[in-house]
């Protein structure tokens, strides 16, 4: 089975930019779908982007889409989320997510993997 590391978070201001990593151990990333999903302060976890196995297929929720980008190195066995213009509302401890079936989806509960989480923090 694989082993995610999630790692890149931190603190930055409102409008800034952070690039989150998810380093995978124990099998080769290629095998897997993958996504990003985070806790807020109070909340449950939720969706925030997956990326296909198969083709790549990318999909966001409707509140990150435009600002955050998942892409994937099968070579380096690294899925990565790219956040631009940061809100405090994106407060949150950020997981990586792997499935084995092709399909990307958002449903949390089709994911078998997952990492420790990464805390990030954005100031107003």
């Amino acid at each position: 089975q694989v082993q995610l590391v999630e790692s890149g978070g931190g603190l930055a201001q409102a409008g800034g930019s952070l690039r989150l990593s998810c380093a995978a151990s124990g099998r080769t990333l290629s095998a897997y779908t993958m996504a990003w999903f985070r806790r807020a302060p109070g909340k449950e976890r939720a969706f925030v982007a997956t990326i296909s196995r198969s083709d790549g297929t990318t999909y966001y929720a409707d509140s990150v889409k435009g600002r955050f980008t998942i892409s994937r190195d099968n070579v380096k066995n690294a899925m990565y989320l790219q956040m631009n213009s940061l809100k405090p509302e994106d407060t949150a401890v950020y997981y990586c997510g792997a499935r084995s079936g092709l399909r990307a989806t958002s449903q949390e509960y089709e994911y078998n993997y997952w990492g420790q989480g990464t805390q990030v923090s954005v100031s107003s």
